[in-house]
């Protein structure tokens, strides 16, 4: 008999990440405990199971042509580190949808403002975290099936003038890397001057453990022949509330993070449109 997994850091059972017809709720996964709240205002029939590690696990459901589809949202914590320990316990669980619902700084000022959101097809894996899944060479790549929806979500509530779709890059150090902290100042700087004149869009620290450790976790269900619909799937939506320079406090930046929200309650009806309701 298979030992039944428990999460330590999580109070959550399989039962409670089961349904949409066996492929598990759709989870939200921001940052804070405080967004994850946020997040679950949008929801019906909300229950919340409590850990005290602050990791809340906010169940319920959001409605799509009197159709409920099973979602839940839960804080990934800061950083990478934190990210793996949830997603992995999330996984085991029986979860097999994740979308980050984060906020970024902004790497291409003249062109994704605060106030914008990014869809980060990929991400620049700048922290160690992964390394411990994958070599280096190996992209963490968004799921296209997010991606799509993403895209198609902003065009159906009026936000695809705010929407950049692209190159994500993901940090272990947030004063350090971002903001000029410490010695490597310098260095660090040049860095992220070198991913602008590549292209990346934004910089955060959660996206590179969530794709890789999603990628993965598909490939091992593929080898255990789990049908196409029930494959692990991944992405985010960053909300720039940033530059490399400063925060943006201004309304602009908090109205953004509510923006990002119904971006992703969107986007995850029209996922779940395609691939589990009838």
């Amino acid at each position: 008999m298979t030992k039944q997994f428990i999460p330590e850091h999580l109070n959550a059972t399989p039962a409670d990440l089961a349904g949409n017809h066996g492929i598990g709720r759709y989870i939200f996964l921001p940052g804070s405990d405080h967004r994850a709240k946020q997040i679950a205002e949008r929801f019906d029939n909300t229950v919340v199971k409590q850990h005290e590690r602050g990791h809340n696990l906010y169940l319920g459901t959001i409605s799509l042509d009197n159709q409920s589809i099973d979602v839940a949202s839960v804080a990934s914590g800061m950083g990478c580190p934190s990210a793996e320990i949830i997603v992995h316990e999330l996984f085991h669980l029986g979860a097999k949808r994740f979308l980050r619902v984060g906020t970024a700084g902004s790497l291409q000022p003249d062109v994704v403002k605060v106030g914008d959101i990014v869809n980060a097809q990929a991400s620049v894996r700048d922290e160690n975290t992964t390394t411990h899944y994958a070599p280096p060479e190996f992209p963490a790549l968004a799921s296209l099936e997010f991606t799509s929806s993403i895209m198609l979500a902003a065009e159906r509530i009026g936000l695809a003038d705010h929407l950049h779709t692209g190159m994500a890059h993901c940090k272990s150090a947030f004063y350090a890397s971002e903001f000029g902290a410490g010695p490597r100042a310098t260095d660090n700087k040049a860095y992220l001057l070198l991913l602008a004149e590549y292209g990346v869009l934004a910089s955060e620290m959660e996206t590179a453990t969530i794709f890789v450790q999603s990628q993965i976790y598909n490939h091992v269900l593929g080898l255990k022949g789990t049908s196409p619909d029930h494959r692990v799937l991944a992405g985010a939506i960053l909300s720039i509330i940033s530059s490399s320079e400063n925060f943006d406090r201004s309304e602009k930046a908090a109205t953004v993070i509510q923006n990002a929200i119904s971006l992703a309650i969107e986007s995850v009806k029209i996922l779940a449109s395609q691939e589990c309701l009838q």
